[in-house]
């Protein structure tokens, strides 16, 4: 990936961790420069090519998240984040950082739940959650590990590419 790229991208994701944790939000003028740039820079080197290749990445990102924001598990801005960070690498980029976010966001929120309600009692909570989710099918069942704070999933979507620019992740590429 070229320096300027990841310079880019470096530059979106810190602005977008310090406004995810000053204001728990991520502001449109953020992701929508971001995606703008993003487009424009790869139609710059490549032409039609390149903004195919940006608009491909632009909607692996928000579809991989826009199932979480349906289901209110993170917020809007998470998603458009991630679809500026797939306008900027690419589909196959962006799905790699955007699993790898994935799996950055389910150790966050295990380690939340862990600090507030310890250990044995987070895993009592998730046995009980998935049986009775299992079993009966219901939503009710997972109520119960609701934290009493919200979660910036801004920070795991740049934890997921910031391993993912770092090269560690299993997915080759």
């Amino acid at each position: 990936m070229e320096s300027a790229t990841v310079a880019l991208l470096t530059l979106v994701l810190v602005t977008a961790t310090y406004t995810d944790l000053r204001s728990s939000r991520i502001p449109n003028s953020l992701t929508f420069t971001a995606m703008a740039i993003g487009l424009i820079t790869h139609a710059y080197l490549t032409g039609a090519h390149g903004i195919l290749f940006s608009l491909e990445g632009l909607g692996v990102g928000l579809g991989l998240f826009l199932l979480l924001y349906a289901s209110g598990g993170i917020g809007a801005g998470d998603v458009k984040l991630m679809g500026a960070v797939g306008a900027i690498v690419g589909p196959y980029d962006a799905l790699i950082a955007g699993l790898l976010a994935i799996l950055v966001g389910g150790v966050y929120a295990l380690g939340a739940m862990c600090f507030q309600w310890g250990v044995i009692a987070t895993g009592r909570k998730l046995v009980c959650a998935a049986r009775g989710t299992l079993l009966a099918g219901g939503e009710q069942w997972t109520q119960e590990l609701r934290l009493p704070f919200r979660l910036r999933y801004g920070l795991a979507i740049v934890g997921g590419t910031l391993l993912f620019l770092a090269g560690l992740h299993p997915f080759g590429g």
